[in-house]
């Protein structure tokens, strides 16, 4: 088998972004994530977010795809918080996702960015910054 060093910025949001997320819950989500990726050989080098979605910065293996690790994760994760109850009703994540490729020049600035989601999100809310997202990398808006 060949290296390989594919480095993903993944983002994804709570269904309907809502604010389950509070910084207790949030510290609990992100330790278990982190332990149930480590058993699949999911490489999480950097992870945080915000009240309604999650930053991650994956080194993707050689057999590994964005979709298979996206999957992997929201799957469990989701299905750990209800298991463990750590929020009212049901939680979910919601179906879609960003996952963007990440040059290695880069990836100090992605790592501090995903380090300092809470003080960047007291300046310019997921809303605005799905909308940079969408210009920044050129996703076209699909309303459905």
């Amino acid at each position: 088998m060949g290296y390989t060093k594919i480095w993903i910025h993944f983002v994804w949001t709570t269904k309907k972004r809502q604010p389950f997320l509070t910084k207790d819950i949030k510290s609990k989500l992100i330790t278990h994530i982190r332990k149930n990726a480590k058993e699949k050989d999911i490489f999480i080098d950097a992870m945080n977010g915000d009240k309604e979605h999650l930053h991650a910065l994956i080194s993707l293996g050689a057999k590994q795809s964005v979709s298979e690790v996206a999957q992997l994760i929201k799957g469990e994760s989701s299905h750990w918080m209800n298991k463990e109850k750590l929020v009212k009703g049901k939680f979910e994540w919601q179906d879609r996702y960003f996952a963007i490729s990440v040059s290695e020049s880069v990836l100090s600035n992605v790592r501090k960015y995903i380090r300092n989601q809470e003080a960047h999100h007291r300046k310019k809310s997921y809303a605005e910054e799905v909308e940079a997202f969408m210009k920044t990398y050129g996703f076209e808006v699909d309303e459905g």
